[in-house]
């Protein structure tokens, strides 16, 4: 059972203004330190990625929400199960993974491999950040109309 939203009523569009806004400024700060960790350039070098990579993210948040909606709307089951929200994390970074490597290759000077490597760090924290965010924000807002 869900449990009443602490502030309810956020739908469609707002809603993933909000998501999106709150969810990136996060990213930005700890994927700014986590690439000035592993590249050894710095942080105003890897802030540039981080900011960067965020608005690349920002882009897939709303291609790829928009259509796991779509997708989840279609379901006889109603809500986010664990299995479900695990699918929509895995979803989300994996597209980002496919994305955000060939860039870091190239701003960083590192082979793909190396850039996926470099990845691998973030791509964990992500996949853990988004899950958590994911039901935290539900808890907070409620959950979209496509899952209620």
């Amino acid at each position: 059972m869900q449990s009443p939203a602490l502030i309810p009523g956020l739908h469609g569009a707002r809603r993933r203004v909000v998501y999106v806004t709150i969810y990136e400024l996060i990213a930005i700060a700890v994927a700014t330190l986590g690439l000035a960790q592993f590249s050894d350039q710095g942080t105003a070098h890897a802030g540039v990625m981080a900011v960067a990579s965020s608005a690349i993210a920002v882009a897939w948040n709303i291609v790829f929400n928009t259509l796991f909606e779509r997708w989840e709307a279609r379901q006889a089951v109603r809500g986010r199960s664990l299995r479900r929200r695990i699918a929509h994390a895995v979803g989300f970074e994996g597209g980002l993974v496919f994305i955000l490597v060939p860039l870091f290759a190239w701003w960083f000077g590192v082979s793909l491999w190396q850039a996926l490597v470099m990845d691998l760090g973030l791509v964990v924290f992500f996949l853990c950040y988004t899950f958590v965010f994911n039901w935290s924000f539900d808890r907070v807002f409620g959950l979209p109309a496509s899952a209620a």
